[in-house]
C-alpha cells in the first residue's frame, strides 16, 4: 500500500501559492477589484445618513434640494468608481482563476507522469484524472471565495465596526459581540464538519475509480457475465457516496438554520437598541438609517460566511488527495548532476544484481550477465521466474536493491532517465496505444520524423497491409488503448514505432505473440532487419522464436540456471531448457509470464 506524506492546510496553500506567484499581475488586479469597491461601498451609507438628516430637519427646501443634489452626485460618483474598480477586478479574477487552474493542472500532470511504474500500477487511472480535476476546481473555488467574499467581508467588518464605534459605543459593542459569536460558530462548525468532507471526497474518488475500472474492463464483464456483480459493486459504492453526501448536506442544513437564527437575533437587538437611542435623541434619523444599512449589508455578507467556510474546507478536502501525490517524492529519479548515457557498442552488464519488493518477496538473486554490444540474447524461463523484472530493471522502472546495471560501463542509476530511454526500444507483449491517429502513434517513436519516414517504418512492419484498407488510412483514430485494432495490428504498430526509433538497444517482449503464422513470418523479416547491429534482448515464451539467438539465458526462481546456444542447451541432460522445448514440441506451451507488481496483490489504491 502506498504511504502518502501527511498533508494539511498549509501544504495546500503552499501548492496554490507556487502557482499564484506566476500570475502576480493578475493577482494585483483581482485584489484591486476586491478592496477598492468595498471601501467605496462603506462610505455610501454615510452619505445616506446625511441625506435623511437633511430631509428630517430641512427648513428651507431650496437649500435642502441643493444639499441633497450634492449628496446624490457624491453617491453616484462613489457607485461609479466602485463599478469601474469591480469591473477591473472581475477581469483580473477571471484570468487569475483560469490561468492559475490551467497551470495547476499542467504542473500536476508534469509531476504525476514522472512517478514510478509501481505507483501507476497501484492507482486507478480514473481516480488520478479526477484528483487533478478536483484540485483545479478547488483552486478556482477558493480563489473566488477569497476575492469576492473573504477580503470584502474583512474590510467591511473592520470599516463598519470602526465607524459604528465612533458614532455610538452601545451599538458598536452589540454588533461586535454578535460578530464574534457568529464568526466563531461558523469556524468551529466547519472545522467539525471537515472530517466528513474528507470522507465525502474519498467516497467520490472510490466511486469514480470503480466506474473507470468497470468501463475499461467492459468486455471482460460481458464475457464472464459479470454485469450483476459489477452493477451491485457500483450500487454499493454509490450508495455509500450518497450516505456520506446526505449526512454532509444535513450538517449544512443545521449550520444554515442556526446561522439564520443568529441573524434574526442580531437584527432584533440592533433595531431594539437603535429605536431607544433614537427615542432619547442620542442618534438622528439619518444615523438610525446608517445603522440599519450597515446591519442589513453585513447580514447579507455574513449569510455567505458559512458557505465561505464550507467551501474552504471542501476545497481543502478536494485538493488534499492530489497534493498528497504532489508531495510524494518520486521513487525513481535522477541523481544530482546525472550525465547523459553515451552509447558506444551497446554492451549491457548485470553485476551481482538482486531485487525484491519486500523481505519476503525476492525476485532476482545475484544476477551476473554480460550481453555484448550487438549480441542477440533470448531470456526464457517458467512464469514468475523473473524475466519481466529483468527487463524492468534494465529500463529502470525499478531501482536495483543490490548490485548495478551497466551500459557501456555506465551505471544506469547515475545517468539521466530520458537518455536511457532514448537509447532503448521496447516492443511489449501487449502494446497500449494512444487514442490518436495511426500516424501519431507510430511517430511517437521519433516525434520529429516526417510522414514519409513514418510510412516507411509502417511498411517495414507490414502495417500498411491493414492500414491501406482503412477509410482514413493513417489518419484513422485507433480508440482508447488501441481497442479498434486487433492484438496483432497493435503489435505491428509497436514494431513500426521501434523501427522508427532505431535505438541501439532493443527489447522484444514476445513481440510476435499476437500474430498469426502468416503475419509472424512477415514480421520476422522486419524484426531481423530491426535487430541488425543492435544489442537485442528477446523475452520469449515460444521457444521457436529464439532458436537463432546468439545466446539463450534461462532464468528460474530469480537466478540464471542455464546459458548457451539453442543446440548446447538441448544437449544438457535434465536441463530446464530441454524440458521446456520437449513440452512445447509435444504440444504444450509455457504459460505467460505474469510476475506481480509491488502492492498490486495486497491492495489496490484508488
Amino acid at each position: 500500500m502506498q504511504k502518502y506524506p501527511k498533508v494539511g492546510i498549509r501544504e495546500v496553500w503552499l501548492s496554490f501559492w507556487r502557482v499564484v506567484k506566476s500570475v502576480r499581475f493578475l493577482l494585483v488586479l483581482t485584489l484591486f477589484g476586491a478592496i477598492v469597491p468595498t471601501v467605496f461601498d462603506i462610505f455610501v451609507p454615510l452619505q445616506y445618513r446625511d441625506f435623511f438628516n437633511i430631509l428630517a430637519s430641512a427648513q428651507d427646501k431650496t437649500v435642502a434640494v441643493l444639499a441633497l443634489s450634492k449628496i446624490i452626485f457624491i453617491i453616484l460618483l462613489l457607485h461609479t468608481a466602485s463599478w469601474l474598480a469591480a469591473r477591473i477586478g472581475v477581469y483580473g479574477a477571471d484570468r487569475f482563476d483560469n490561468v492559475g487552474s490551467t497551470k495547476l493542472k499542467q504542473n500536476s500532470f508534469e509531476y504525476l507522469i514522472d512517478h514510478s511504474y509501481t505507483f501507476f500500477a497501484n492507482n486507478f487511472t480514473g481516480s488520478l484524472t479526477q484528483k487533478i480535476g478536483r484540485l483545479a476546481r478547488a483552486y478556482e473555488r477558493l480563489s473566488d471565495r477569497i476575492s469576492f467574499n473573504v477580503i470584502p467581508l474583512s474590510i467591511r467588518i473592520v470599516g463598519t465596526t470602526i465607524i459604528v464605534f465612533t458614532i455610538n459605543l452601545t451599538i458598536g459593542w452589540v454588533m461586535l459581540a454578535w460578530l464574534i459569536v457568529f464568526l466563531n460558530f461558523n469556524y468551529f462548525f466547519a472545522k467539525f464538519k471537515l472530517k466528513y468532507s474528507l470522507e465525502k471526497a474519498a467516497a467520490d474518488t472510490k466511486a469514480s475509480a470503480v466506474l473507470a475500472d468497470n468501463i475499461t474492463n467492459h468486455n471482460t464483464i460481458q464475457l464472464f457475465t459479470g454485469q450483476k456483480v459489477e452493477n451491485q459493486r457500483y450500487v454499493d459504492v454509490t450508495n455509500n457516496q450518497l450516505r456520506i453526501g446526505l449526512f454532509v448536506a444535513n450538517l449544512d442544513s443545521v449550520m444554515e438554520g442556526l446561522q439564520a437564527l443568529l441573524m434574526l437575533l442580531m437584527e432584533f437587538f440592533l433595531f431594539y437598541f437603535s429605536i431607544r437611542l433614537w427615542a432619547r435623541g442620542e442618534i438622528s434619523l439619518g444615523t438610525f438609517v446608517l445603522f440599519e444599512t450597515y446591519i442589513l449589508g453585513l447580514g447579507y455578507r455574513m449569510w455567505d460566511f458559512s458557505r465561505v467556510i464550507r467551501d474552504f474546507y471542501e476545497g481543502y478536502a478536494d485538493a488534499k488527495e492530489m497534493i498528497e501525490i504532489l508531495e510524494l517524492p518520486h521513487e525513481i529519479k535522477d541523481i544530482p548532476n546525472a550525465k547523459e548515457l553515451k552509447i558506444n557498442s551497446g554492451e549491457v552488464k548485470f553485476e551481482d544484481v538482486s531485487f525484491r519488493f519486500n523481505e519476503n518477496r525476492q525476485v532476482l538473486k545475484n544476477i551476473n550477465l554480460v550481453i555484448r554490444g550487438g549480441e542477440k540474447v533470448g531470456i526464457i524461463g517458467p512464469s514468475g521466474g523473473g524475466k519481466s523484472t529483468f527487463v524492468r530493471l534494465l529500463l529502470r522502472l525499478h531501482n536495483v536493491v543490490e548490485g548495478k546495471i551497466l551500459i557501456d560501463g555506465q551505471d544506469i542509476q547515475k545517468v539521466k532517465q530520458d537518455s536511457l530511454h532514448e537509447n532503448v526500444s521496447l516492443v511489449p507483449q501487449d502494446p497500449i496505444l494512444f487514442h490518436r491517429t495511426l500516424m501519431e502513434n507510430i511517430r511517437y517513436g521519433r516525434r520529429e520524423a516526417s510522414d514519409e519516414q513514418v510510412i516507411e517504418a509502417a511498411r517495414q512492419a507490414h502495417c500498411d497491409e491493414f492500414i491501406e484498407n482503412l477509410p482514413k488510412r493513417y489518419d484513422t483514430f485507433v480508440g482508447e488503448r488501441g481497442i479498434k485494432l486487433s492484438g496483432g495490428e497493435r503489435q505491428r504498430v509497436a514494431i513500426a514505432r521501434a523501427i522508427l526509433k532505431n535505438a541501439p538497444i532493443l527489447i522484444l517482449d514476445e513481440a510476435t505473440s499476437s500474430l498469426d503464422s502468416h503475419s509472424e513470418s512477415l514480421i520476422q523479416d522486419a524484426l531481423e532487419k530491426l535487430m541488425k547491429g543492435k544489442t537485442t534482448i528477446v523475452i520469449a515464451h515460444r521457444l521457436s522464436t529464439i532458436q537463432k539467438m546468439d545466446r539463450i539465458v534461462v532464468i528460474e526462481d530469480g537466478q540464471i540456471v542455464e546459458e548457451g546456444t539453442h543446440q548446447s542447451l538441448l544437449e544438457l541432460q535434465n536441463g530446464l531448457y530441454s524440458k521446456l522445448w520437449n513440452l512445447q514440441a509435444g504440444g504444450f506451451m509455457v504459460e505467460e509470464d505474469s510476475e506481480p507488481v509491488e502492492g498490486k496483490v495486497e491492495e489496490e489504491q484508488p
